[in-house]
């Protein structure tokens, strides 16, 4: 796998792909997060990727499913999970859940990373952080409770 080719397969084809990205109908900075995850899959599959007939199409095609991913998600979500306060806007929803995610032990922000931010399962995040898959279970869920308590209460004093 050469690192140099898949540099300047990245630096000549980024902006091409972001505006691809954006053409979808994809807010700014929701295609750059889904960009940045596609080109890292590319990465890491660099050596079938490279073959491709059509390497820039399959980033393209991949960012706008990690975002549909992303989305679906969110979807699923417990309606408890998201503060419902109609006059804020998704950025304030979105400052606030970073905000709760600082607040989490290490090993709670690596699992909620891993398996909502990366789209990995539980065996996967498990292998990844060396842990069983029955911890990833328990750190998620005590990580979910605590994000939802901070996200229910916006005037908390830290």
């Amino acid at each position: 796998m050469s690192s140099v080719e898949f540099s300047e397969f990245y630096r000549s084809s980024k902006d091409r792909c972001l505006r691809a990205v954006v053409g979808t109908g994809m807010r700014p900075e929701e295609a750059e997060e889904a960009l940045a995850e596609a080109f890292a899959r590319a990465w890491s599959r660099w050596a079938k990727v490279r073959t491709l007939e059509a390497p820039e199409a399959w980033v393209v095609r991949t960012a706008v499913n990690a975002n549909i991913s992303w989305w679906r998600k969110r979807r699923r979500e417990s309606p408890a999970a998201v503060p419902t306060d109609a006059t804020s806007t998704g950025e304030d929803h979105r400052a606030d859940l970073v905000a709760a995610l600082r607040l989490l032990p290490p090993r709670q922000r690596e699992v909620v990373v891993l398996r909502y931010l990366l789209d990995l399962d539980t065996a996967q995040t498990a292998a990844r952080l060396g842990i069983a898959p029955g911890t990833v279970a328990s750190q998620l869920h005590r990580a979910l409770a605590t994000l939802r308590s901070h996200l229910h209460q916006p005037e908390r004093s830290h």
